[in-house]
């Protein structure tokens, strides 16, 4: 499963992979690059599927999601750019130490997928969540909260690939450049970008609450069906990392 993955990968980052060739002298560029690439690696594709999946089908339901991924987005950014200043203040030496548990979170992504997915096709309800997170006054019944934690969540599950991106490529950058300290959020909005794609075009269409409104059947099929993809992607992950 693995390898199929990175098949997939190799595929769609290969072009990226020639154009940072040509930014690689500029940082800023370098770092966006690298994160576009970082989407596309192994454990990023499957999380981004389920991010677009979960994200769309919400832009769908209702007005305003866009903030929800914004805060989605936010929990990448702050992963990134903690790591970078950790790698920053340590050295190189704190990053085998990172492996190690990089290694085991990933494992817990294709679990959370499939528990996503089962909420959505309306398996169960997780109204115990809805109370925790209105429990924190400045999320209260808005679910930032939890797409905050979603993204860190996807954030801290590196395979080979992402941590030769990150720690290998983008580091050595980091630590040689003044700015250095900008360059992993600019990473992050890299391995965020085909989300934001994604719902920019679903504004731009105007998908984003039209269609509930037209007919709250359809929303429902969305829903269900976007549930039923998110645990086959889940599944796949699961059997992938497990």
């Amino acid at each position: 499963m693995y390898q199929l993955l990175t098949h997939i990968s190799n595929f769609f980052s290969t072009p990226f992979l020639n154009m940072l060739h040509t930014v690689e002298h500029i940082p800023l560029l370098a770092a966006f690059m690298l994160g576009i690439i970082g989407a596309m690696a192994p454990c990023q594709l499957t999380g981004n599927i389920s991010a677009i999946t979960y994200y769309g089908n919400r832009s769908m339901q209702a007005h305003g999601q866009a903030v929800h991924a914004g805060f989605f987005i936010l929990g990448k950014i702050i992963v990134f750019s903690g790591l970078g200043l950790i790698v920053w203040a340590i050295g190189h030496e704190f990053q085998n130490t990172l492996t190690m548990f990089f290694a085991a979170s990933r494992k817990v992504i294709g679990p959370f997928i499939i528990l996503l997915g089962l909420f959505l096709a309306g398996f169960f309800k997780m109204g115990f969540l809805n109370s925790l997170f209105s429990a924190i006054p400045l999320n209260k019944g808005s679910g930032k909260w939890g797409s905050f934690l979603m993204g860190v969540a996807f954030s801290i599950s590196f395979c080979p690939t992402m941590f030769i991106l990150f720690f290998v490529t983008l580091m050595p950058i980091v630590l040689s450049t003044p700015f250095g300290v900008v360059l992993p959020p600019v990473f992050a909005i890299g391995t965020s970008l085909p989300l934001i794609v994604f719902l920019a075009a679903a504004w731009y269409l105007g998908m984003d609450g039209s269609l509930i409104r037209k007919s709250r059947k359809i929303g429902n099929i969305v829903q269900k069906s976007a549930g039923f993809f998110l645990i086959l992607i889940g599944l796949f992950d699961t059997i992938t990392y497990w």
